[in-house]
């Protein structure tokens, strides 16, 4: 029945359907039931309306693009850089690990293009959450915002473990001794997952971040500096000490090494500087972009920002390509000092100097690693309670979360609460299963602002001024008041008009055009990353996954050439993201085919954190939105139009 199709598809039905479609429902019940449904519809597709700010922020506190690269670059350089360098030489990548971070900053390059152009476009603080808001609805808004809590919950617990590693390294594995000692008479299944070290650092920051706002720029600005200077020293190092045979080497120098096919960490490949093969780089990218998880919390500072429409995107890119030469320049010098099959997988750095003699250096190293981290914990926490406050502010979480008990006006309830989900999950989970879980949220969030940034750019404009997110939230989608306002006569979606537009200027046809070929090409990328990553017959020629290939492909270009033939809007932009829809596709299809290479284990947790949510969201917050939700969204005369809140 036509009633029960989403709104996209029943605005491309004749206006003439509209009265048979609501004769078919004429009984009382079945109209009841009509209503119902169709006010829960629209309770899912319900987008905000952006307030313009009551107070500007104090001019004393206003951010340059200076500071925003320094908060960028020390949200960026943490963990990742500092310890999962050795998981992904020693087992996933050998030296091809330098590929693997330069896949990884290509995803994230095209994310934060993405990102600088929501943040040019939406100049208000809320990140990836606030966007699809504005953009896609309140369902997708739930789901972007409680990946990115579920997802920074777990970042704070693996840079917890992180920082353990590192401080133990420190004291000579006195931690590690105590512990042995403490869990003498625990299972051992609680002896290998339970760090109680780190659960106890994540609960005494909760509690300071709880009593005092640590932010503070001049302390970022001077760990950023620390970091820099001592992963500098480190490249410089490798490059001196290095030795390029460790790019080539053969079974000889495993036979020479008393080596016979495995090492004490692992496997070793096949030699060379791709021992692990293709699949290796690709399983290694999807970890390396881990380190490069952070940036994307410059948005979050939109409204501190002195001209936020310029110095966010400016602030993503920049320091976006330093970490990307850092992390290149760190990686060269790990692989080019000790080979793959001999990196240690806790703590490579300080490890390395130790195999070229340096102790001096290597104490250096970690304790340059343990301000980075303990800074990358604090940025954690913050954007976790930060994100929580938000959206308890809208009413998708307990409002409870929102409330603030001091007069900093701090969300203790919501630091709490983060801290307490973060210490669980470091006794549930080992550092790599929570680097693998942070990379499923992260990743999908970035694909949905690719796609937000895709079918914004082509809404049409008002006549009466403004830009396409103002008309998706100020007529909370309401395709026919915005048709109403831009021209008299309905269209008609014709086979011409899809490569062929009638109009040089987005029209609402047009940009329903664009949504369905979004959904759509996100689909089937998805699929192609499905085959491409466990279909094994494709590689040795079988004309079955070929075919399906090639198919896919083509449904994909065709799609894409609609698209592109699709008017987009002019409006001026301080920054916009260029070569539309290639870019944003191309970062989807990244992201995708990143999230494709992680375990099965990895999915089936994040699978029951989101029907988590999903719980949450149905038990309590679609009751409890604080948006309106507007009806009457459907174009053409379909439905009709009700009052409801």
């Amino acid at each position: 029945m036509g009633w029960l199709l989403p709104p996209f598809l029943q605005c491309f039905l004749p206006r003439q359907l509209g009265p048979l479609l609501l004769a078919e429902s004429s009984s009382l019940p079945a109209r009841m039931l009509r209503q119902a449904l169709h006010r829960f519809g629209q309770k899912l597709v319900r987008r905000r309306k952006l307030e313009q700010p009551v107070a500007e922020t104090a001019s004393a506190s206003k951010l340059s693009t200076l500071d925003l690269v320094a908060l960028g670059v020390d949200y960026t350089l943490g963990a990742g850089v500092y310890f999962l360098a050795g998981e992904v030489a020693s087992n996933q990548a050998g030296p091809a690990i330098v590929i693997c971070f330069l896949v990884a900053s290509l995803s994230c390059v095209l994310a934060g293009l993405c990102y600088a152009e929501f943040s040019a476009r939406v100049p208000y603080s809320g990140s990836a959450y606030l966007y699809t808001y504005v953009t896609m609805g309140e369902l997708w808004a739930f789901i972007t915002g409680w990946n990115f809590i579920i997802s920074y919950v777990a970042g704070t617990a693996s840079v917890a473990l992180a920082w353990t590693l590192a401080f133990d390294y420190l004291i000579g594995n006195q931690l590690f001794q105590a512990r042995g000692s403490v869990l003498l008479h625990v299972p051992q299944i609680l002896l290998e997952y339970t760090d109680f070290f780190a659960m106890g650092l994540v609960l005494l920051l909760t509690g300071i971040l709880a009593l005092r706002d640590w932010q503070s720029i001049l302390v970022t600005k001077l760990v950023t500096l620390v970091s820099f200077l001592v992963l500098s020293f480190f490249i410089i190092s490798g490059f001196i000490k290095g030795d390029l045979h460790n790019w080539k080497l053969t079974e000889e120098d495993y036979v020479k090494a008393g080596l016979n096919g495995t090492s004490s960490l692992g496997p070793l490949g096949y030699g060379g500087f791709v021992p692990f093969g293709f699949p290796g780089i690709l399983r290694g990218a999807a970890t390396c972009f881990y380190a490069f998880i952070g940036f994307n919390n410059i948005v979050t500072r939109v409204e501190e920002a002195q001209n936020p429409e310029r110095s966010i995107p400016m602030g993503i890119v920049i320091s976006v390509f330093i970490c990307s030469l850092i992390y290149f320049g760190v990686s060269a010098a790990l692989t080019l000092m000790v080979p793959y099959y001999q990196i240690h997988r806790g703590i490579p750095l300080p490890e390395a100097f130790l195999h070229i003699d340096w102790k001096l250096a290597s104490y250096v190293v970690v304790t340059g690693g343990l301000f980075t981290v303990f800074t990358t914990i604090l940025n954690d926490i913050f954007s976790t309670h930060q994100m929580i406050s938000v959206m308890a502010k809208d009413g998708l979480l307990f409002h409870v979360l929102a409330r603030t008990h001091t007069s900093k006006d701090i969300p203790v309830m919501a630091i709490v609460v983060s801290g307490i989900m973060a210490a669980i999950m470091i006794l549930l989970f080992e550092l790599i299963d929570l680097v693998d879980f942070m990379l499923v949220g992260i990743l999908l969030t970035h694909s949905l602002v690719a796609t937000c940034v895709l079918i914004l750019r082509y809404q049409p404009e008002r006549k009466n001024g403004g830009n396409e997110a103002q008309v998706w939230e100020e007529n909370g989608g309401n395709e026919a008041q915005v048709q109403e306002e831009n021209g008299p006569e309905a269209e008609k979606l014709t086979l011409q008009a899809l490569f062929f537009p009638g109009s040089p200027t987005p029209t609402p046809l047009s940009g329903r055009v664009v949504y369905v070929c979004s959904s759509l090409l996100a689909l089937l990328l998805t699929l192609l990353c499905l085959v491409l990553a466990h279909w094994p017959g494709l590689l040795s020629g079988d004309p079955g996954p070929i075919t399906v290939v090639v198919l896919l492909l083509v449904l994909i270009t065709g799609l894409t050439g609609v698209i592109w033939r699709q008017p987009q809007n002019s409006t001026r932009l301080p920054f916009k993201v260029p070569a539309l829809p290639l870019l944003p596709l191309l970062s989807i299809f990244v992201n995708v085919c990143l999230m494709m290479q992680l375990a099965t284990g990895t999915w089936l947790r994040f699978g029951v954190c989101i029907l988590s949510g999903f719980a949450l969201y149905f038990g309590y917050g679609i009751q409890h939105n604080r948006q309106p939700a507007r009806e009457g969204t459907q174009a053409g005369g379909v439905g009709e139009e009700e009052a409801g809140s």
